[in-house]
């Protein structure tokens, strides 16, 4: 009985043998796959730009530009670097194998293919895809500044939030090309230290602007960080700029963002909670809410970038 699968299922096959390819697009077919088929590495970078594949079966030994080039060709495309990857390999030396996980490969198969075991490794990585592109999605919502890079510094991911940060410290519209290099440095040394894990300070014309904090491997050679910009001004500083608030103002505003209630920044402030009330009548007239929490929303999407 003929497996289902949903008709967005997009299979790329890259083999040169006509053979191959005949046999796989009918057995895939007959699973429910829409299947896409290269007869090279070229022949599927061309095929990428216009349709995105939701996973990949590579050929490992092709004329030309093998399945190893054309798979890293591949994950340096940013729409498609996600797109996991199986090969097909005749070659079952370990050296072979480790050589196609190190290409971004996520699997691989010896030939001649079991079709069954096909499908069912087919099934898997289509699965943990859509969970991490979930994952990511969330992660967007929440308006994160996280990203995810490999060991020689190229950027794996990036949520839209830290995008922006980067960039506008950075003052360049590709700001993760400025990174790169040092979160590179930053790898080599932690892997001379034994996996220290002090934060990586990123500086601009003399100045320190970003701070990436590691928070861990998610994978053999990708690394998770979260960004913070390092501002020059004070926060409250900032706040008093940005709604033309009082001193005193601003501070308040600051420890409301902070999730502090008016007994404790009165106390912090040294105020009385009527003077802390006083100040927090002109803080929402001045910022246009009503309430603290839209208050701190405000200034929140202010102090850090959101």
């Amino acid at each position: 009985m003929n497996e289902a699968a949903h008709p967005r299922n997009i299979v790329l096959i890259v083999d040169d043998s006509p053979e191959t390819l005949g046999f796989l697009t009918d057995a895939l077919e007959q699973s429910g796959f829409s299947v896409l088929i290269a007869t090279s590495g070229n022949a599927a970078i061309n095929v990428v730009e216009r349709i995105t594949p939701d996973i990949v079966l590579m050929d490992a030994v092709m004329p030309g530009m093998d399945g190893f080039d054309t798979c890293r060709r591949l994950k340096a495309n940013a729409a498609i670097a996600q797109v996991p990857v199986i090969f097909m390999t005749g070659l079952t030396e370990t050296e072979h194998i480790v050589h196609a996980l190190e290409s971004g490969g996520v699997d691989y198969l010896s030939k001649p293919i079991n079709i069954d075991e096909l499908r069912a490794r087919i099934r898997v990585h289509l699965a943990n895809a859509r969970s991490t592109q979930s994952a990511r999605v969330a992660l967007d919502a929440a308006g994160r500044h996280l990203l995810a890079v490999r060991g020689n510094g190229t950027l794996q991911w990036s949520t839209p939030q830290a995008t922006r940060l980067i960039n506008a410290a950075t003052g360049r519209d590709d700001g993760m090309e400025t990174l790169a290099g040092h979160i590179r440095l930053w790898t080599q040394e932690r892997e001379k230290h034994g996996g220290r894990s002090e934060p990586l300070i990123i500086q601009q014309n003399g100045q320190p602007v970003l701070q990436l904090a590691y928070l861990g491997a998610i994978g053999s050679d990708e690394f998770l960080f979260r960004l913070t910009g390092i501002s020059q001004t004070s926060d409250d500083e900032i706040l008093r700029r940005a709604f033309a608030l009082t001193v005193r103002e601003a501070q308040v505003l600051l420890w409301i963002a902070k999730g502090k209630a008016n007994r404790d920044i009165g106390e912090i402030l040294g105020l009385s909670a009527r003077t802390v009330n006083k100040h927090l009548e002109q803080i929402y007239v001045k910022l246009g809410v009503e309430n603290r929490a839209s208050a701190a929303v405000k200034a929140a999407a202010v102090l850090y970038q959101e």
